[in-house]
């Protein structure tokens, strides 16, 4: 369809208004993208019936002007303006355009609209208003003498009354005669004749006929038997009328109207069909604004739901490396009650090293199954994350479409290069939502996102609180441990000391016993010289013979010499055996202090040399928080 220049030559008062209202109430913050509005006029639905055509299948009404009938002021008492056009008897043609209730203060204008290819002007057949006699628009010689609308509308031409023997087919005056081959004024009302045949008889059929009648006797005329008339004057003259009236007269009357309708309902029409697209723009327009309203909210809402989906990487890779740390310090604490398990003896005790030891093992144990559950969490928000963040991407891909779909709709003009038939593009699908709904479901998508997020949120700074207190606490046990330890260390290495001078005394003692029991033995053996020289004088004396072997003093002395050498080597045995016990258990002494030494020393090495030098390597806070 081609384009056409507007019919009205000013601007329309009904043309529709863009304004702004209120903004509604809305969860989205007052500092997002204002929500645009526009008040639009009703659409055209020509609910008229005497506007011409309604549609377009509905064949025109001659009886019904094409153009708008032109309403009254407060208050008119006009009787023309007061009735509809049945009552006014207007039969269709071009009504007149002088309108008496026209208010004072508006007078009609002194000119017409500019000539333009719709205006009324041209729409309508052109009607000399002078008074002159040539041919009119029925086409029959009369004198054009009347013209109502002396600007741009005029009604149609009245022939003026002539005489009878004029040669008019009717006269003008009811009072004259109308020529005979027209109706008569006696056939509207039949005459009874006396003359003539009577309806019975030879020569008549007496057949009552049901069609039109004719006559007062409910019969046709009675004719002849040979008769082949069927029609009686009267009828010839209204057929004669008719003919005249509706192949001449009537006819040219009929297509004047027809033309005349015809043009007023194409300018209507093509008025209207501007109208409906310039208001169709409009709304695509306001549309248009509304779908990239809400594309900027989805785009921003895109936008931190990607940004929280970053931090929660982030928190995750923190997560899974305070998890990888706290291997080291399970395996330290591990490392370090396996080795203490290598003790001796008595130093397998439960000390406070080995108590603190096994509360880092459990507190480390405890902080990975917290470790595990939060990673848990954390995977799962992840997933709601990037679920909500996929629904967002989705309306905004549907919004992105739309916003082209009906950009390039808003574009189009009849001179596109696009335009087709879509007749099947006529219709309500049955999937198709409401404004409503529509805007209700992409509020609803920002809620859940928004939701989402602050979850996100709320377990990201729980997540942060979990990570540093357990640095914290794994900090503080271990500070405790190595506290205990390097105690434990000091006393290991007091008692090893103490241990060691008691056994460099042992040692000096069991030299000294050694050396007594040496000169307790030469003691011995010089009392066995003394024995056996005595003894040896007793041999010789008992050798003497008869009175000669007395017992005299000397004798008695060596016995007593005797058994005093026998009671001294007793004495210095007794002392001898004392002091091989005394140097027995010396001996035991030094073995037992020097066990201990030694056990002290592999207590001393393994929690000197092993664990602390386990311990040394223990993570710091930052790299237990899970920070590279």
């Amino acid at each position: 369809m081609a384009e056409y220049p507007p019919r009205s030559c000013g601007e329309c008062p009904h043309m529709a208004h863009f304004e702004r209202a209120a903004d509604p109430k809305h969860y989205i913050p007052e500092h997002t993208v204002p929500k645009p509005h526009m008040e639009y006029q009703q659409d055209y639905v020509n609910t008229n019936p005497q506007l011409g055509t309604p549609n377009t299948f509905t064949p025109p009404s001659l009886t019904s002007t094409p153009v708008k009938p032109q309403e009254c002021q407060p208050g008119c008492q006009h009787p023309d303006h007061n009735s509809s056009s049945e009552e006014k008897g207007y039969t269709g043609g071009i009504p007149p355009c002088s309108d008496p209730c026209l208010s004072p203060d508006k007078p009609p204008p002194a000119e017409p609209c500019p000539d333009t290819p719709y205006s009324i002007e041209n729409t309508i057949p052109k009607t000399p208003c002078e008074k002159a006699t040539k041919k009119g628009i029925l086409k029959k010689k009369a004198d054009i003498i009347d013209c109502e609308c002396p600007q741009t509308m005029a009604t149609i031409p009245k022939p003026r009354q002539e005489d009878p023997g004029q040669g008019k087919p009717w006269a003008a005056n009811p009072n004259d005669i109308p020529p005979c081959y027209l109706p008569q004024p006696e056939d509207k009302i039949p005459i009874n004749k006396d003359e003539g045949m009577a309806p019975i008889g030879p020569w008549a059929t007496g057949r009552v006929d049901w069609g039109p009648l004719k006559g007062l006797t409910g019969t046709r005329p009675v004719v002849d038997r040979y008769s082949i008339a069927r029609y009686s004057e009267g009828e010839w003259r209204q057929h004669n009328k008719d003919i005249l009236e509706g192949k001449g007269e009537r006819a040219v009357h009929r297509n004047n109207l027809i033309e005349w309708n015809s043009r007023q309902c194409m300018a209507q029409t093509q008025a209207d069909a501007d109208k409906n697209q310039e208001d169709s723009t409009r709304r695509l327009q306001q549309r248009e604004k509304e779908v990239h309203r809400w594309k900027c909210e989805l785009e921003r809402a895109i936008a931190a739901a990607s940004e929280e989906i970053t931090f929660m990487e982030e928190q995750r890779r923190r997560l899974k490396q305070a998890a990888a740390v706290l291997q080291l310090p399970e395996s330290i604490s591990g490392e370090c009650l396996e080795r203490r398990t290598g003790r001796l003896d008595s130093e397998l005790v439960r000390d406070e090293v080995e108590v603190e030891l096994m509360k880092e093992r459990a507190l480390c144990d405890e902080i990975r199954q917290q470790f595990i559950q939060t990673l848990k969490d954390v995977e799962l928000q992840l997933v709601e994350d990037k679920t909500a963040k996929q629904r967002l991407e989705s309306d905004w891909s549907d919004k992105k479409q739309s916003l082209e779909l009906d950009s390039t709709g808003r574009s189009l003009t009849l001179r596109s290069s696009i335009l087709m038939f879509k007749p099947g593009s006529v219709i309500f699908p049955g999937d198709q939502s409401s404004p409503e709904y529509w805007e209700h479901f992409t509020k609803e998508t920002l809620q859940m996102s928004e939701a989402t997020r602050q979850r996100s949120a709320t377990l990201r700074g729980t997540l942060d609180a979990i990570l540093t207190n357990a640095s914290r606490d794994l900090r503080t046990q271990a500070d405790k441990v190595e506290l205990i330890l390097s105690k434990r260390i000091q006393c290991l290495i007091e008692v090893t000391d103490r241990l060691e001078s008691e056994l460099k005394k042992t040692l000096q003692k069991l030299a000294d016993v050694e050396n007594l029991i040496d000169d307790l033995q030469v003691a011995i053996r010089r009392m066995d010289l003394c024995l056996k020289k005595a003894q040896t004088r007793l041999d010789f004396r008992l050798q003497r013979q008869r009175v000669e072997n007395c017992r005299d003093e000397c004798h008695f002395g060596l016995i007593e010499e005797v058994k005093m050498i026998g009671e001294q080597t007793a004495a210095l045995s007794a002392q001898l055996k004392q002091a091989e016990d005394s140097q027995a258990e010396l001996i035991t002494g030094r073995n037992e202090l020097e066990n201990e030494i030694m056990r002290k020393r592999k207590t001393l090495e393994i929690d000197r040399f092993r664990i602390q030098q386990f311990r040394s390597y223990y993570p710091s806070a930052t790299a237990l928080s899970g920070h590279a």
